[in-house]
């Protein structure tokens, strides 16, 4: 921003520096960053205050830094201003702030915008021709230099009155019709700027880098700038000068007198060398000419034309290494989609096969009867082991499969008691004696091997736990009238658990 600052003070020198009568130069400076209904800019104020300290430096005759502008502010310092550039050679308007595009036209915003619908911009906006209309009463030079390319929060919100209307990113490229008139973006048309990191951006740094170097013209140092932003914000932010100037030299600053004599002579060797290499344009050009013209003006100018080139092949490699990712990425889908598609080839087939193979087995053998010897046998044996009540028949019913559940608990096996085989017979036989315990009916107890009757005495009977006294009916009807005794009374009857009786 500093360099495009400058910029207007280069436009006024070249059109100035060959007249002999001091010429008059003024300059507007407009800021805007305090936005009421979007974030505040934190930069423009800090630019403002350098672009007006260069104007004033260059000698300006009138400095005027306007901030934090409403739409009426705005209009009435572009309606002075325009009154002042009257009787003025140069006319130098700076704006930092944010800025958006409709429909192919550029507008300023100012701090009081709310931009709710598409429409408002026509409303609550300033558009770039009003800027323009400003500058060019001015005799010689028309300058207008924007910074306001940066990505407008207004858009992201604004609702469309037209599906046809197109809001664009950063500003749209203009043409200024009047001659001798310079409008400068800090980024080309249809991209947005960074602030950058620091208290002013790389496109600030540039210019005031490039711009106020003795003698160089407007158009190379711009050039300059160009390369040195690319380079900074990784090819990302191209500033970008719309107009004419014409086709002599437009130096911001004059080029210094020898100290010994007149200016180098325009018929110098080196003039003449520079410009043959500045119409071939090569890196091999330029360094012939360094190899020849180690220092000087020319010198450092074809410096900086090895700069640019530099420069541009970087971003072309750059851009090829992108192109050439995107190609492998795209090649490393392609190889393993096909891959997939393969592999499910392959296991559709093997599925198949499988299929195939089962299709082609035997039917299995129905099952067959167990023997009933074996059954018979195993139920010997369970009924050996105390596990089994009944004797042998042959017969594999319900009894017997409890049995063997029976003695898979107490033996903690887990044989299949669905059905008697060999495996079971065996394990059967391993046991030497009684594996379940001895079950006795009512009034026997389990003694030994034996079942013997439980002998209770009188009043007493037989349980399976042991002796009861025995309950006779006069006990319990006595127990029951104890119960039953009337808790709550009503006409003869009475209440008891919840039921009532009468």
């Amino acid at each position: 921003m500093i360099a495009f600052r400058y910029l207007a003070l280069v436009v006024v020198t070249a059109f100035l520096g060959c007249s002999a009568h001091a010429e008059k130069r003024i300059a507007l400076v407009i800021a805007n960053s305090a936005y009421k209904n979007v974030p505040q800019l934190s930069n423009p104020a800090n630019d403002a205050s350098l672009m007006a300290d260069m104007f004033k430096r260059s000698g300006f005759d009138s400095v005027d830094v306007k901030l934090d502008l409403t739409v009426a502010d705005m209009r009435r310092a572009l309606r002075e201003f325009g009154g002042k550039a009257r009787d003025d050679d140069a006319a130098v308007i700076y704006y930092v702030g944010h800025g958006i595009e409709l429909d192919g036209t550029n507008y300023l915003v100012p701090t009081d915008a709310t931009l709710e619908t598409d429409s408002d911009i026509m409303d609550e906006t300033l558009p770039l021709d009003r800027v323009l209309f400003a500058v060019e009463p001015a005799r010689q030079l028309r300058l207008v230099i924007l910074d306001a390319c940066r990505d407008s929060p207004f858009a992201k919100t604004m609702k469309r009155t037209s599906a046809s209307r197109g809001i664009g990113r950063g500003l749209a490229r203009v043409e200024p019709a009047s001659p001798n008139t310079m409008v400068a973006f800090v980024a080309k048309a249809g991209s947005t700027a960074s602030d950058g990191d620091s208290k002013n951006g790389p496109f600030a740094t540039a210019l005031v880098d490039y711009l106020p170097k003795p003698g160089l013209d407007l158009r190379k140092a711009f050039g300059f700038v160009r390369d040195d932003v690319l380079r900074k914000t990784g090819y990302k932010q191209e500033p970008y000068v719309y107009g004419s100037l014409g086709g002599d030299d437009v130096p911001l600053v004059p080029a210094k007198p020898s100290a010994n004599g007149p200016q180098r002579n325009p018929d110098d060797p080196s003039r003449r060398d520079y410009e043959l290499a500045l119409q071939v344009g090569t890196r091999d050009a330029w360094s012939a000419f360094l190899s020849r013209y180690g220092d000087g003006f020319y010198a450092e100018l074809a410096k900086g034309q090895l700069n640019k080139i530099a420069a541009e092949e970087a971003r072309r490699a750059a851009a090829e290494s992108a192109a050439s990712a995107e190609q492998e990425k795209a090649r490393t889908s392609a190889v393993a989609a096909k891959q997939l598609e393969q592999d499910k080839a392959a296991a559709e087939t093997e599925a198949h096969d499988i299929q195939d193979k089962i299709a082609a087995l035997p039917p299995p053998s129905p099952p067959q009867p167990v023997p009933t010897d074996l059954v018979k046998s195993v139920q010997t044996e369970l009924h050996r082991i105390g596990c089994l009540a009944k004797t042998a028949d042959g017969n594999w019913d319900l009894a017997s499969q409890r049995s063997l559940t029976l003695f898979n608990r107490y033996a903690s096996t887990s044989l299949d008691a669905t059905s008697a085989t060999l495996d079971t017979l065996q394990i059967l036989r391993a046991k030497p004696s009684r594996v379940c315990p001895l079950m006795c009916d009512k009034g026997y107890k389990a003694e030994g091997e034996s079942c013997i009757k439980i002998a209770c005495k009188a009043g007493y009977e037989a349980t399976e736990e042991g002796c009861r006294k025995v309950r006779t009916d006069e006990n319990v009807a006595g127990r029951e009238t104890r119960r039953r005794r009337p808790i709550a009374a009503h006409g003869g009857c009475f209440s008891y658990a919840g039921r009532t009786y009468c």
